[in-house]
């Protein structure tokens, strides 16, 4: 069920209505979460909801066993039947058909024809996300830092809870657990900034980033018959059509959340207003940059082993993370390059004795984004290198090439979306808080516009883009 289609708009008022009739009992509530949320999910398809039980039954039994076992390497071993099962579901399903046409190519290289060997599988929907929150949940009991639930609807609950069960934010067991083990009450204040953060999400989708997504979808589908004036626009306009898809994704499921009372942590903070790429990971789907840092980068030692550990944890732990986005070369040079200028950045901070960069460091840090947005978005790696040269070919004998209408019509909006983070980046609010500042009839207002709006630049129901990792 996608969160910008009619079915939700229906699915959401429902459950919600329903929750709320059982406000005295908060166990009851928390059984009709995990049945809306199975329907949720399995709307899709209703049988990789196997996946997200199996999941959720093995690591609420390997938390418990890591808890309550006496010596470390017992809870070592519990902790590996929780990593090698999560991620060996994830690897056959996400990454199998990729290691094996890769190593299939490599053989016929080398003059060794090798058989198909790929399997004729479906990626499950959201599977990296609730993959990645379920072994933090373990991870921290055997860090020590949270207790195993007792509660089984609740932990099973916290792993598929539906608004952010598809893509994220990836939210932790600290935060979660304790909100769904114990009564919510119905706060007006939470519902209103929910509602404003839900339709506030929808624009950012369905007005600004699929009106983007048209003239990006026109421009790289047919990137040889295009210039590099032509071809830097389009990835201009692709590095805005992924912020506003994914900031408005993560909106909708924030918003959602607090129409239940929930408070899930922030995974946007306008990240293209960074003078580096250090301080852009700290702004941009900030529940997988902490995730990585917590979970990947300090476990491979951090910066605690010296300066070239150090370049090392950060290039592997972005390499990994460009290949959690997906099986591709792609996503790995992706990573590679945030992970090579992360390092870069490194150095200098540290031989020039500074934090940050001066007003220069926005230019260089957006080109840097931008140059890897085009490994993101391009189909292969022969295409996105020919668009990469083509843009630092200059040949920009005519500034725009393409169909006009779309090209207008994402400018306009693209405009309007920018504004509006300008107007809250400066107002220092987060978006999260900012329904609060309006009366009841204001916020009225301001719905109204956004529905009218939605209505005016609807162009077809797109699944979100992050829905594919």
């Amino acid at each position: 069920m996608l969160f910008n289609s009619i079915e939700y708009l229906i699915f959401l008022p429902i459950v919600f209505i329903l929750y709320w009739l059982l406000n005295n009992n908060y166990k009851n509530q928390n059984i009709l979460l995990l049945i809306s949320s199975y329907i949720f999910y399995g709307w899709w398809d209703y049988r990789f909801l196997s996946l997200i039980v199996f999941s959720s039954f093995l690591d609420y039994f390997v938390g418990m066993k890591i808890e309550e076992a006496i010596s470390e390497n017992r809870k070592k071993r519990w902790l590996l039947v929780s990593l090698c099962s999560n991620l060996g579901l994830l690897g056959v399903f996400k990454y199998y058909n990729f290691f094996a046409d890769s190593f299939a190519s490599s053989m016929s290289v080398l003059g060794w024809e090798v058989n198909d060997l790929t399997l004729n599988i479906i990626l499950p929907v959201g599977i990296s996300f609730y993959t990645f929150q379920t072994l933090s949940y373990s991870i921290d009991i055997y860090r020590g830092q949270i207790k195993a639930s007792r509660d089984i609807i609740g932990f099973f609950t916290f792993v598929s809870l539906f608004p952010q069960l598809v893509a994220g934010p990836i939210e932790r067991a600290s935060n979660l657990i304790p909100q769904i083990e114990n009564k919510r009450k119905l706060d007006t204040n939470l519902i209103k900034t929910g509602i404003f953060q839900i339709f506030i999400g929808l624009l950012r989708k369905v007005a600004i980033a699929d009106n983007l997504g048209v003239y990006v979808d026109s421009v790289y589908a047919n990137y040889d018959i295009h210039n590099g004036s032509t071809l830097l626009v389009a990835t201009i306009f692709y590095a805005f059509q992924i912020y506003f898809d994914f900031s408005g994704y993560s909106d909708i499921a924030i918003g959602s959340a607090k129409l239940f009372g929930f408070n899930f942590n922030r995974n946007f903070n306008f990240p293209y207003f960074s003078k580096t790429l250090t301080e852009f990971w700290r702004r941009w789907h900030m529940s997988l940059s902490f995730w990585l840092r917590d979970y990947l980068y300090i476990s491979l030692g951090g910066n605690r082993k010296g300066i070239i550990i150090t370049y090392r944890n950060l290039l592997l732990t972005m390499l990994i993370g460009g290949l959690w986005h997906g099986s591709s070369w792609n996503f790995v040079i992706w990573g590679g390059i945030h992970g090579l200028f992360l390092s870069f950045e490194k150095f200098t901070f540290s031989a020039l004795k500074i934090k940050t960069f001066n007003a220069f460091g926005y230019i260089y840090t957006f080109i840097i984004v931008l140059i890897a947005w085009i490994f993101f978005r391009a189909a292969d790696f022969s295409s996105a290198s020919k668009i990469i040269l083509e843009i630092f070919s200059f040949n920009y004998d005519s500034l725009f090439i393409g169909d006009i209408n779309s090209f207008v019509n994402a400018l306009l909006l693209l405009s309007i979306g920018v504004l509006i983070d300008l107007k809250v980046f400066k107002s220092n609010v987060p978006l999260e808080n900012y329904g609060t500042r309006y009366s009841t009839l204001k916020l009225s207002v301001i719905v109204s516009v956004v529905i009218i709006m939605l209505c005016l630049f609807y162009s077809s129901t797109e699944n979100f883009i992050y829905f594919q990792f």
